[in-house]
């Protein structure tokens, strides 16, 4: 198959969907696995293993290696597009290979990754801030809405539009806590068991939003109903 093919876009259910991706889920920002790997040595074995396949410098996967298992995220990224595509499949199935020759089990249950969601009445007006104070970088593909850690190491921040500034005339800040959808409802039930309450759940199961007793703001996200 060509380049061209194997970057050809692809929706988040057409990634799962795919034969051999069972270790990996689509958070939003890219495809996640976790590998238990118990030790730091195992887990720079795996990674020494995974920088020897094919195609890394063109897809760039990012890789976080701690003293008990390494999160492979990978992602497709032009200008004008970040999602899934069919490389990304092929490259998801190589990497689980690698695990397994290792014996290094995957689970899909422990990847989540966060979003930070300023409010505010003109977004445009509030977006420079963040962006000096953090060093952070327009996203390439949705400039005017996202910022990103160009070293892709600190969660993304999404500014959201509001019709109305808050009572107080304070803004508003709350953040998405992304999980697989298998987690969700479990998550969401045990944040409301440890004393928080909901705010709405109309777009369930895409995501709920809850609030902590003093009114804090916060997401439980999936992907489901995103394509």
């Amino acid at each position: 198959m060509s380049d061209q093919g194997m970057t050809e876009r692809i929706s988040i259910r057409q990634f799962h969907e795919a034969d051999g991706v069972e270790d990996w889920r689509v958070l939003s920002d890219g495809a996640c696995a976790y590998f238990r790997t118990g030790s730091f040595e195992a887990g720079t074995r795996l990674v020494q293993a995974i920088s020897g396949l094919d195609g890394l410098d063109d897809q760039r996967p990012a890789v976080d290696v701690r003293h008990d298992g390494v999160t492979v995220r990978l992602l497709t990224r032009t200008d004008d597009y970040w999602g899934m595509s069919k490389r990304d499949i092929e490259l998801a199935r190589q990497i689980s290979a690698v695990a397994r020759e290792q014996g290094v089990p995957a689970d899909p249950s422990a990847v989540q990754n966060l979003l930070v969601i300023p409010g505010a009445r003109v977004t445009a007006e509030v977006m420079p801030f963040w962006r000096a104070i953090l060093g952070y970088e327009p996203r390439s593909d949705s400039p005017d809405e996202d910022l990103v850690d160009p070293r892709g190491l600190g969660p993304g921040f999404w500014f959201e539009p509001m019709d109305e500034p808050r009572a107080d005339g304070l803004g508003a800040i709350h953040v998405a806590v992304r999980v697989p959808s298998e987690q969700a409802e479990a998550r969401v039930a045990a944040a409301l068991a440890a004393g928080g309450r909901l705010v709405r759940d109309d777009h369930a199961p895409a995501w709920w939003t809850l609030a902590d007793a003093a009114g804090n703001e916060a997401d439980g996200a999936t992907t489901m109903g995103r394509d």
